[in-house]
């Protein structure tokens, strides 16, 4: 037998790995068992070359618990290793950057995240094991060897009885690390980090119903047997070519990502390339919230297969965050910073390929097949809006499909909107103004009065679209958005020919002062005196689109940046000069009369903003059954 030490100059390179890897300790088993999968592969590639002269099989890996023991085993049947390669590959190379990692890591703290830096995979096994034993027998033929090695630079090495090709790994779980020789975290975790590896996991057996015998009776129990109880899919949907896959692979492979998502996603996108970088993966459509904040870490990244994590910021395009599905490459490191990821050429590479295949892929599904799209647009307007706020590339493509319903239930791209609008909707300055609503309900008579002039009004209601309005008046030239109750409806689109006011100065100013008299000094209304049709109401209320749309943006995030603080609700009491009752509040003989006249006009105009609430709603009510007395 012969014992040694580990090739490293310094002493407690254990205590450091257990100290900093602690946060993650977990992941042992996914790094052990990574490395059996890449045993067990390398033996395929070597068979299949005809290098390795023995025969590949039905490889699998084998997890096993023993409590009584404390152990657990891992046993591949891969390329197994020689006493050579275990001294090489576990004594030497696995430390041969343990310097360098003590460097760089030793300020950093949990969140180093270093496994796969430097070899120290294997070395994972410490986290949480006092003991690990290696018995290996290489495929070529040279005797088997047992390695032991106590968490401290000692080791022995001494040869081994084994007969069969591959690796045992045993680790004696250390006494604070229980919680790993029960089955039921060892099956999670396995679910968790290998569910997709290549090669079948056995862990423990299940029991499996067979049919009935012909000639049994009604009541016979159905026989069983005993089975492998294989945990993972080694041939998942993604690593096989769109064009082996139905609609329904799809649907299924989505269920097996969420078991408990009951709701059918609305379309997939299959990413497969080669060049510039590795890349695979299904990303899903969900059908989406309002709520931006429920949605993200729902895709998982592999590498591989195996997992790496759900937090992929960094990898995929923020707006992409809020989808499902999965991403698989090698070229991702299987554990980094994300200020890393972030810097990584080959990541902003892979992330602008998404964006770009992502946008294909909606473009197509436009052009194919515009009603199915159509139908779907509010479930996925979120994703296709932040998208073109947040990556201009996307928002160049984006061109072709994003889309603008009108109140009325049509979908129109830009294009297609501004060639219905420009006759009807260019003001004096010619400027193509856009109107919409948030609200069909609420804004329903600022709609009307929009209609009644023959002006289109779109439905925006998504919770970006304040900031979305922002970038598409920068882009575009010669166009603004107006809500349809942020001024009356001739003012936000002014022509040239402007209606003549039935009221002198004298008079106006006289009504003004009347009508502030009754709101008071502190009312959050600005009044406001407007020559408008006298088919238009006596009293409307707006809200001046540029500070709302400030206060809208805020509330998503993003109204910060003009320093406004908590911004007060604002609006404007515009009263048409116009109209007849507007004549008769000037006219009132009595004060009296003419306060009532003027808290009744605007409680109507409240009532129509959906102002009118409680208490005040209450008053209202009840004074105007006192008038119809």
């Amino acid at each position: 037998m012969a014992t040694g030490k580990i090739n490293v100059s310094v002493d407690n390179i254990f205590p450091l790995i257990k100290k900093f890897l602690y946060s993650d300790h977990e992941i042992f088993l996914r790094e052990l068992i990574s490395n059996a999968t890449d045993a067990t592969l390398k033996l395929k590639h070597l068979t299949s070359i005809g290098e390795a002269k023995v025969e590949y099989g039905n490889p699998i890996i084998e997890v096993k618990v023993d409590k009584k023991k404390k152990e657990i085993r891992i046993i591949d049947q891969g390329i197994g290793m020689t006493e050579e390669e275990v001294k090489k590959y576990i004594n030497e190379v696995a430390f041969s950057g343990a310097e360098e990692f003590l460097d760089k890591y030793k300020d950093a703290g949990k969140d180093a995240g270093i496994i796969g830096h430097f070899g120290l995979g294997f070395y994972s096994a410490f986290m949480v094991a006092d003991k690990v034993e290696i018995i290996t027998k290489s495929y070529k033929d040279e005797p088997a060897v047992h390695w032991i090695c106590d968490g401290s630079p000692e080791f022995s090495l001494k040869k081994a009885k084994k007969e069969e090709r591959g690796t045992e790994i045993i680790l004696h779980i250390a006494d604070d690390e229980k919680e790993f020789l029960e089955g039921s975290k060892i099956r999670e975790l396995l679910k968790k980090y290998n569910k997709f590896m290549p090669i079948p996991i056995k862990f423990g057996t299940r029991t499996e119903t067979l049919p009935k015998p012909e000639d049994a009776k009604e009541d016979d129990p159905a026989p069983t047997k005993e089975v492998d109880d294989i945990i993972n899919n080694p041939n998942p949907a993604w690593t096989k070519k769109p064009t082996d896959l139905e609609e329904e692979d799809y649907k299924n492979f989505y269920r097996e990502l969420y078991p408990m998502q009951f709701e059918e996603p609305l379309f997939n996108i299959h990413l497969n390339v080669d060049y510039p970088f590795n890349l695979t993966g299904i990303l899903y459509f969900p059908k989406l919230t309002n709520d931006l904040n429920i949605q993200k870490d729902r895709i998982q990244l592999y590498q591989n297969q195996v997992f790496v994590t759900d937090n992929v910021e960094g990898i995929v395009p923020e707006f992409l965050t809020m989808l499902r599905g999965v991403i698989d490459s090698p070229d991702i490191p299987l554990n980094v910073s994300r200020s890393y990821l972030q810097a990584d050429g080959a990541v902003k590479k892979i992330s602008s390929y998404i964006t770009k295949k992502v946008a294909d892929k909606l473009n197509s599904l436009f052009k194919n097949n515009r009603e199915d799209f159509e139908k779907k647009w509010n479930d996925i307007k979120v994703v296709i809006e932040y998208g073109m706020l947040s990556e201009d590339k996307f928002f160049e493509k984006a061109e072709k499909f994003a889309l603008y319903p009108t109140v009325d239930g049509e979908y129109l791209t830009f294009e297609e909107l501004e060639t219905k609008i420009k006759d009807s909707q260019t003001d004096k300055d010619d400027k193509i103004v856009i109107l919409y609503a948030s609200d069909k309900e609420a804004q329903h008579s600022y709609i009307e009065a929009a209609k009644a002039k023959n002006y289109t009004v779109l439905l925006m209601d998504s919770p970006i679209v304040p900031h979305l309005m922002q970038k598409l008046e920068t882009a575009k030239e010669k166009i603004s958005f107006a809500r349809v109750d942020a001024d009356h409806i001739d003012n936000l689109i002014k022509k040239e020919d402007t209606t003549i006011s039935k009221l002198s100065d004298e008079e106006k100013e006289k009504l003004k002062g009347e009508v502030e008299k009754v709101i008071g000094e502190k009312s959050q209304y600005t009044v406001q005196l407007e020559a408008m049709d006298s088919s238009a109401q006596p009293f409307i209320i707006t809200e001046p689109e540029f500070m709302r749309r400030m206060k809208d943006m805020q509330q998503t995030g993003g109204g910060g940046m003009f320093g406004m603080g908590n911004m007060p609700d604002m609006f404007n009491l515009v009263v048409n000069t116009n109209h007849e009752l507007v004549s008769d509040i000037l006219n009132t003989k009595t004060a009296k009369k003419r306060e009532r006249l003027i808290n009744q006009s605007l409680d109507l105009a409240r009532l129509s903003k959906g102002l009118l609430k409680g208490e005040e709603l209450t008053n209202f009510i009840t004074r105007s059954y006192e008038m119809i007395k």
